[in-house]
């Protein structure tokens, strides 16, 4: 990545120096890895076949790449890489510069909360991915990998920081996550504000309890796709 290390020497000088054990106690914190482990494996190996067949799909709607890997922020605000099946088309940034030169409306949305209702980038079945949220089951390799977590804030690209200003160091004390209490709480409903503030209430508040309420309630969240496009 170009000046990754200078970017994640930037982003790293924002944070605290907060530690997962420290916010969560040590015990706890193991606990939720194990979980975090236990979950991630078993649904990579059930799931499989599925992750299959998508890859397959992806490939064949434009013959572009599977994947798409992008520059998050993490734990400790080091960058690693999180892992989409890709739902964009191969121009996708040519796409969004000309939206954003020639529609007004598109470019307030894009301001507010960096997600476009209606947008141009999105492959047919991109948008089929996005809405049931199987475009995110990558993310089972970041969490094998120790990046993310099953529950957390979700992961961030350095240009958002400045969003969360001094809560930056709640977001980076803790793994990002794939579920989390803004996925739960409106997800693209919500402005940006309330994803930030939703991320410094889930930190501030965090119990193995909370993990598991939010698990539950994303069920229904994905299921019925509420707040996703």
């Amino acid at each position: 990545m170009k000046n990754g290390a200078g970017v994640e020497a930037q982003v790293s000088s924002s944070w605290s120096g907060r530690s997962a054990p420290e916010l969560f106690g040590a015990r706890a914190s193991v606990v939720k890895r194990a979980m975090d482990l236990a979950m991630s494996l078993t649904l990579f190996i059930f799931l499989l076949p599925l992750l299959l067949v998508v890859a397959l799909m992806v490939k064949l709607g434009d013959g572009g790449p599977v994947f798409f890997s992008h520059a998050r922020c993490g734990f400790g605000g080091r960058m690693f890489r999180c892992h989409k099946f890709r739902t964009m088309h191969t121009d996708a940034a040519a796409r969004l510069e000309h939206l954003l030169a020639t529609d007004p409306e598109a470019r307030r949305e894009w301001a507010e909360t960096q997600k476009l209702r209606n947008d141009p980038r999105i492959t047919p079945i991109g948008r089929i991915l996005r809405k049931s949220s199987i475009d995110e089951l990558p993310q089972l390799l970041n969490i094998i990998m120790g990046q993310m977590s099953v529950i957390g804030p979700r992961p961030i690209t350095t240009s958002e920081t400045h969003r969360y200003g001094v809560h930056f160091a709640d977001y980076a004390s803790v793994r990002p996550g794939v579920l989390g209490l803004w996925q739960v709480s409106g997800r693209n409903n919500t402005t940006y504000d309330e994803r930030v503030a939703l991320d410094v209430e889930y930190v501030r508040n965090w119990s193995l309890w909370l993990d598991i309420k939010i698990l539950f309630k994303a069920i229904p969240a994905v299921l019925f796709a509420k707040g996703a496009y």
